[in-house]
């Protein structure tokens, strides 16, 4: 609650909750505002008028209803993907930074091998290999982007584990999984959310990128596929802007939301960026 409260009390924090508040909106009310039906082809290539926006593309769908559509299959993978990397960075970087010792050396060799791992690349090859869906996307991209998470995350555990009532907790015997969910995880929350939220954009663009490269579900509609095929269908060459410029400032304009809001999580996390701000 303190969180969602400094997010309101921050300028950066509400700039982002209204751009992000809005791409939600659109989500989840898609088949009221599209005022078409973006999987029913017409008439292919015609330029943005009072019936169509935006165009259409080259099987004559509605370019304006799919950009509606499309914002919620970009923001479910976005979202999902980063609670898998949620979980597995917290939960490796909550362990290795409270037991220390050998658990810490294991755990943080693992980290340092997926952090050699060149992602991009990588990713193309399991996505390609398991078949393109939006399942394999979010499982591939959350198993493959959790590393900075667990290494932000083991840092602020170093500090809160030496502080005097988790010393305390340790000394009247109360277990260490209660003392690490209990009294370690509440403060290093605001790190976690920032990182999550951070890792929603990340998670966004690294769709978008896999999508435009032909590797997203071809079954599916995101900002990214109508990238695609505005590319290989010529809506670039033939400078068809009102095709792929919608979808490109979609997500710009949702990865600049994630951003300000992780910023305002930070800001509130680390006291001595809000002293840089307010010098």
């Amino acid at each position: 609650m303190g969180s969602l409260k400094k997010l309101h009390s921050n300028k950066a924090g509400k700039v982002g909750l209204v751009i992000l508040s809005i791409f939600i909106f659109i989500a989840v009310f898609a088949p009221f505002i599209a005022p078409h039906n973006p999987w029913v082809p017409g008439t292919p290539f015609l330029s943005p008028s009072w019936g169509h926006p935006l165009g259409t593309n080259d099987i004559g769908q509605d370019i304006f209803s799919e950009l509606i559509y499309s914002a919620r299959i970009s923001l479910l993978i976005g979202f999902l993907a980063a609670f898998v990397t949620l979980v597995i960075g917290s939960l490796i970087g909550i362990v290795s930074g409270y037991y220390r010792g050998i658990v810490e050396e294991v755990l943080m060799g693992f980290t340092d091998v997926f952090l050699l791992i060149p992602s991009l690349p990588l990713l193309i090859i399991l996505v390609a290999y398991l078949r393109p869906s939006i399942w394999i996307i979010i499982l591939v991209i959350g198993f493959m982007g959790w590393e900075d998470e667990a290494r932000i995350v083991r840092s602020q555990v170093l500090t809160v584990r030496e502080m005097g009532y988790v010393e305390a907790s340790k000394a009247i015997g109360t277990k260490n999984k209660i003392i690490m969910f209990r009294h370690v995880l509440p403060n290093v929350m605001p790190i976690i959310l920032a990182k999550f939220i951070l890792s929603v954009a990340g998670a966004m663009l690294t769709e978008a990128a896999l999508s435009f490269l032909g590797f997203g579900d071809p079954i599916q509609k995101s900002w990214g596929t109508m990238l695609h095929y505005a590319f290989s269908m010529g809506g670039f060459v033939n400078n068809f802007w009102w095709w792929y410029l919608p979808p490109g400032l979609c997500i710009s304009l949702a990865v600049l939301g994630f951003t300000l809001i992780s910023f305002s999580f930070e800001e509130k996390a680390d006291p001595r960026l809000r002293r840089m701000i307010q010098q």
